[in-house]
Order: C-alpha cells, then sequence, then structure tokens
C-alpha cells in the first residue's frame, strides 16, 4: 500500500508540474505569436523544424502536425543538416527551431547557412538570452519553472510546453488560413475520419440493377421477392412518374405483422414508409452516417433533383468503406 500511494504521488507531482508548465505560457501569448504565425502565413514554401534529442522528437510531432492542417512542413535532424541535408532548404522556406537551453551546438551550426539563405527563423527556447532566441526573427519562450523528473535532467515539463506550444501554432495557422475538413481529409485518405470525408454517398450506393425497386401497386409478395433478391433489407416505392413514394423495409414488415394486416392482399402502398429520409448523391460519407444515426435509421435512398431514385445504401456499406 505504501509502495502503491508512493507511485500515486509521484504521479501525481509530475503532472502538476506539467500542468503548471502550460498554464504559465498562456500570458506569454503575444506579440511574438502573432509575428511567428504572420511569419508562417507569408511563407510561400515549407515550415522546415530542426530539434536535438527530445526537442527532435518534439519537433518531429509539431512539423506532422503542422503539415496535416494546411501548413507545408517536414522535420530535418540537425546533425543530418550539416552533413547535406540543408540541401532540402529553398529560399522560400522558414525555419522552426527547438532547443530548450537555446544552445545545442548542431543547431547553432546552422546560423551562418540559415542567414546566408535569408529565410526567417523562429526558434523556440526556454532561454529568451540564449544564441538562438537572439539570432532568430523572432522567439517563442517556452521556459518552465522546473522539469517534472526530480533530478532536473530529463526533459519532461519542458517537452510538455513546447509541444503544446507546436500545437497552439498548428491551430492558429489553421484557422487563420480557413482550412477545413474536407482538405484535412485529403492528407488523411487512408483512416476511416478521411473516407468519411472523402467518399460520397454515389461512391457508396448500390444503383442500376442493384437497386432495388417496386411500383407503388405491387403487392407485399413481389415486394419481399425484391427485397430478398437485392439484399438491402429495403426496396424503393415508385410512384407513376418514377419518382420515390416511399421505402418498404424490414421493420415495416414487422410492423405489417404487429398490425394484422391482411398480409396476402395488401399493396406495397399501404404498408410502405412515406417521405423516407433521403441523400444526394454528393453527400459525403460523414453526412450520411450522421443522418442516419440521427434519425435511427439502417438504409437511405439516394435521389436525384426530381426526386427520382439512383441508388441506395445502409450502414452495412458504411462498415464496408471502413466508414466506420
Amino acid at each position: 500500500m505504501t509502495a502503491l500511494h508512493s507511485l500515486i504521488q509521484s504521479a501525481t507531482r509530475t503532472l502538476s508540474l506539467e500542468i503548471t508548465a502550460l498554464q504559465d505560457l498562456l500570458p506569454r501569448l503575444g506579440e511574438d505569436f502573432v509575428r511567428a504565425c504572420e511569419l508562417m502565413l507569408a511563407c510561400s514554401g515549407r515550415v522546415v523544424v530542426v530539434g536535438m534529442g527530445k526537442s527532435g522528437h518534439i519537433g518531429k510531432k509539431i512539423a506532422a502536425t503542422l503539415a496535416s492542417t494546411g501548413t507545408p512542413a517536414f522535420f530535418v535532424h540537425p546533425a543530418e543538416a550539416s552533413h547535406g541535408d540543408m540541401g532540402m532548404l529553398t529560399t522560400e522556406d522558414l525555419v522552426l527551431a527547438l532547443s530548450n537551453s537555446g544552445s545545442t551546438a548542431e543547431i547553432l551550426t546552422l546560423l551562418p547557412l540559415i542567414k546566408r539563405l535569408g529565410i526567417p527563423l523562429v526558434s523556440m527556447t526556454g532561454r529568451a538570452d540564449s544564441p538562438l532566441a537572439e539570432a532568430a526573427e523572432v522567439n517563442l519562450d517556452a521556459a518552465v519553472r522546473q522539469e517534472a523528473c526530480p533530478l532536473q535532467l530529463a526533459p519532461t515539463a519542458s517537452t510538455t510546453a513546447a509541444l503544446a506550444l507546436g500545437d497552439a501554432l498548428a491551430v492558429a495557422l489553421m484557422e487563420a488560413r480557413g482550412f477545413t475538413a474536407e482538405q484535412f481529409a485529403l492528407s488523411h485518405p487512408g483512416g476511416a475520419l478521411g473516407k468519411r470525408l472523402l467518399l460520397r454517398a454515389s461512391d457508396l450506393m448500390h444503383s442500376g440493377e442493384r437497386l432495388p425497386l417496386v411500383a407503388h401497386h405491387a403487392n407485399l409478395q413481389q415486394a419481399l421477392l425484391e427485397m430478398s433478391s437485392k439484399g438491402l433489407g429495403m426496396t424503393c416505392v415508385l410512384d407513376d412518374d418514377g419518382r420515390l413514394a416511399g421505402i418498404f423495409t424490414d421493420g415495416d414488415l414487422r410492423r405489417a405483422f404487429e398490425r394484422e394486416v391482411d398480409l396476402r392482399n395488401a399493396r406495397i402502398a399501404s404498408l410502405m414508409s412515406k417521405d423516407p429520409r433521403v441523400a444526394q448523391p454528393a453527400m459525403l460519407a460523414a453526412e450520411v452516417l450522421h443522418l442516419m444515426q440521427a434519425h435511427k435509421i439502417n438504409a437511405l435512398v439516394v435521389v436525384d433533383a426530381d426526386n427520382r431514385p439512383l441508388g441506395a445504401l445502409n450502414m452495412h456499406d458504411l462498415l464496408r468503406a471502413g466508414v466506420i
């Protein structure tokens, strides 16, 4: 029990110190932060992030977040940069350099070349009087009162602060650019989020011969045969002009049994659900999913501007496509 209490105490102290480090960042968000954002927004090339050690790990994450939220960016290891990788930089780029001490030798070695290229340098340091901070066009103050490490050796609170400050930069730039969810999806095409925001109803729907259709004067047997052959658990019901009059689903069949309808003689028009929810071909998969979930339905008919069925899809189609 004592050992357990000690572990919880240690974890609580760590989190408390890191929370304090983040809270300390808030009053520092002023002109320097705005200037850094302005430089990045004006950059016609890429934001090249550099950092050594733990700052390098944080730098990689910041570069990835920037790149996925509308600010082209990549990470360059400063030790490799001085052995050829600086050739990746162009005069259109901007360098974001991370160093808690502000005196990391591998980064300071790069300063003459950055100056020669004439590209903006933004630093993120824990010391405003450091060589890196003084060389930068603008310095973002990521100083912390103390590390969470009891030896004051392992970067802990300082890396948390730098990571959060990088997120603040990325989100501020994202909002300033008017970056949209669909643009975000273009850089995340493989995941469920990307599929929700890239796939459209027309990409997922069953159409042509695979679309279940019956006329409004069809009987129940005809409707059931159509549903069974197409395998969507529903069928569209058309009026005399070929427009959608309603849909008939497995749920409608159960409700018909509960009402003790004369199933042998009933016409599908008397059993169908009228004015069903529909989708348009250009509707995003995310919108289709939201519509189904909001109205607790498992299938949607996709219609054109004249309310003529073009296709149909159900929750299983969303699952198969990886949208859910």
